[in-house]
């Protein structure tokens, strides 16, 4: 399949290279490479575990074929582990295609794309590209756009099935939604930025009798919500910014959802050296998103999920929250939060920040016992610099502190005393404009 795939690159490529000038052609690539030691990365570790240390990549060839109102997009990418494959092989199961989409011009304010894209928006709290994976995340979608000046108007929905049939229309895929649509806005006036999102995710469920027959089937819908951006800038050194997404509907399994997760936070950008764009910024905040005690086995489910959004980059380094289902259907987080980014000139960065999580609902233990609520702190350290047009370097290590609550969720009962996690990243990735991944400006 890859020697197919890199053959129709190829041979586009000598296609298009000869056409009209009215036509563009143009061919990217990127390749990250990440070496990670993992000792309580995503769970708490146990004293009778070892550490996880392994070399991943992603490789993305990117082609764009762009006429006068249309352009043509695709992207390949290999995804693998180091050594997770034998030397001497004739196929493997890790390269496929990550983006294919066409995008149409309407008219001067109104687009038309359709296919399977990346949904990127405003902080990617609950819709993003998650470009810290190597696999990352995109939806098979078509998305109407309108925009002039400031103003974005985004609507798209998406249906999806296991593959053409003859009959029936039961989804199988894990972890996928049935169909969903959106609605975005987006808007600016002076020094005040908004955005507002609402999203409705459908959901396959079937029933079956002791004989295992279909004796049910449907869709269960969820809603999301809410103020996605609210950004007001106050002079030329703070910015209050946060956001506010509320849950209702009924979520896979069935259970009404009565949810939210509120942002608010202040930033200040101070210019130290704009000779040398030598800077500090620094953000406070706090996160709150709801949960459902431990103990609390019927009625509404009270736990917000950010479905589809780039989690790492807000909860946490060590990804105990939210990432690849992580604490969902739990008791919920308060994270209180500084962010520290020194960058000491164009090219590189030093950033240094520090969460204190709490359960939001009770969190009870195997005895009974109600616990404290507070679950863990968190200190992340990351490193970046830009060598060239090229290749950038990134890097970063974090440790916890956990606390008896999160041992309980996690049902881990003899953690080892040192939890962290360090990597070192290589990152190939010319003309783009994102060099680093899994850092908030």
């Amino acid at each position: 399949m890859r020697q197919h795939l890199c053959a129709i690159f190829t041979g586009f490529a000598l296609l298009f290279c000869t056409q009209a000038l009215w036509a563009q052609f143009s061919v990217e690539g990127q390749l990250m490479q990440r070496a990670e030691f993992r000792n309580g990365y995503g769970k708490l570790i146990a004293k009778n575990q070892d550490p996880a240390f392994f070399i991943g990549q992603r490789l993305r060839l990117q082609a764009a074929y762009k006429l006068k109102k249309a352009t043509l997009y695709a992207a390949a990418q290999d995804i693998r582990t180091w050594g997770n494959t034998p030397q001497l092989k004739t196929t493997d199961g890790f390269f496929s295609i990550y983006e294919a989409w066409a995008e149409v011009e309407i008219d001067s304010f109104w687009h038309l794309k359709t296919g399977r894209q990346e949904l990127n928006y405003d902080n990617f709290r609950f819709l993003g590209n998650v470009d810290w994976a190597l696999q990352g995340r995109t939806h098979d979608f078509a998305l109407l756009k309108y925009e002039k000046n400031n103003l974005k108007l985004h609507l798209g929905g998406g249906y999806n099935q296991d593959g053409e049939k003859l009959a029936g229309n039961i989804l199988t895929v894990a972890n996928q939604y049935k169909t969903a649509q959106m609605l975005r806005y987006e808007n600016a006036f002076g020094n005040f930025d908004f955005s507002v999102l609402f999203w409705n995710d459908g959901r396959q469920f079937t029933m079956t009798d002791s004989l295992n027959q279909i004796t049910r089937k449907g869709v269960y819908f969820m809603q999301t919500f809410g103020i996605s951006a609210l950004k007001y800038r106050w002079g030329k050194v703070f910015t209050f910014s946060g956001f506010y997404y509320q849950q209702t509907g009924k979520n896979a399994a069935g259970k009404k959802v009565n949810a939210f997760d509120a942002c608010l936070q202040v930033s200040g950008l101070f210019e130290l050296n704009p000779v040398k764009s030598r800077k500090l910024r620094s953000t406070l905040g706090a996160e709150v998103l709801s949960g459902t005690a431990t103990n609390y086995t019927s009625g509404a489910n009270y736990s917000y999920t950010p479905l589809y959004g780039t989690n790492h980059a807000h909860n946490g380094c060590m990804d105990l929250f939210y990432v690849s289902g992580r604490h969902e259907n739990s008791a919920g987080i308060a994270d209180v939060f500084l962010r520290l980014r020194f960058d000491f000139n164009a090219k590189g960065f030093i950033t240094l920040n520090t969460h204190g999580f709490s359960a939001v609902a009770a969190v009870v233990n195997n005895n009974g016992q109600r616990l404290p609520k507070f679950l863990t702190a968190e200190t992340d350290f990351v490193f970046g610099y830009l060598f060239n047009e090229t290749l950038s370097v990134q890097s970063g290590y974090s440790q916890l502190f956990p606390a008896a609550a999160l041992e309980t969720l996690q049902q881990v009962s003899n953690p080892k005393t040192i939890q962290n996690w360090c990597y070192l990243m290589l990152l190939y990735r010319p003309k783009m404009k994102n060099r680093f991944v899994g850092v908030l400006h």
